[in-house]
């Protein structure tokens, strides 16, 4: 940004009981809350009126009980030329755009650099890279011909988030089926098998034993006469 803009901050809530502040680590503090020497809060948005230098750093929002959001880096510069960038993380296979401008002017030829080596010049002052991947991740600024070049500004690339990714690949779990329509058919459990096998043990060695007894009983009996 350009000495001299105004920025509005806001926390994007889901539980406004939450809470949630808006801090930052800047060139001049550290983990300072909006209203502590910058800023003028406004529920859970924070209003920089006139950005300076000063105000570079990285921002981010805090719960009452120490959750934090995703940070933002911003830049601030005194200088001519600055370099329009994403202050959130790309997905990697989107497409990145870089503006170079100046005060007046966004559509000045201008040639931009990573990481300090030359990429190429683009005649309307726009950098476009298609799909990008984690090797596009860097430190990024611009040149404009007699006017000046760009502070750098950091861009992040980041993968797929963990709540997009499917969870069928997940194996079922025990609270997968009790949660079911239908509950699943279960075997008997293994004490009552075990508590079967006796009595049919038994059944079977009265049914042989028992004829065997009559027939001797029946032959140790005396005729008569």
């Amino acid at each position: 940004m350009f000495e001299g803009e105004s920025v509005s901050l806001s926390c994007e809530e889901d539980d406004s009981s939450a809470g949630w502040t808006l801090r930052g680590n800047t060139t001049r503090e550290t983990r300072t809350q909006c209203g502590d020497g910058w800023g003028r809060p406004a529920g859970s948005s924070c209003n920089i009126s006139y950005m300076v230098p000063g105000d570079s750093g990285v921002y981010w929002c805090e719960s009452r009980e120490g959750a934090t959001s995703n940070s933002i880096t911003i830049t601030v510069t005194g200088g001519p030329v600055i370099l329009q960038s994403p202050v959130l993380p790309v997905m990697e296979g989107e497409d990145l755009t870089l503006t170079c401008k100046t005060e007046t002017s966004s559509n000045l030829p201008a040639g931009f650099y990573k990481d300090g080596s030359f990429i190429r010049t683009e005649p309307a002052g726009h950098m476009t890279i298609h799909h990008v991947s984690r090797s596009d991740e860097g430190l990024y600024k611009c040149h404009i011909s007699s006017v000046g070049e760009s502070p750098p500004s950091w861009v992040s690339v980041t993968g797929e988030e963990v709540k997009e990714k499917p969870t069928t690949t997940s194996p079922p779990t025990t609270s997968d089926f009790n949660t079911s329509s239908s509950p699943p058919v279960s075997s008997p459990p293994p004490l009552v098998l075990w508590s079967i096998v006796p009595v049919g043990v038994l059944v079977l060695l009265v049914l042989l034993v028992l004829p065997v007894l009559l027939l001797r009983r029946c032959l140790r009996r005396k005729p008569k006469g």
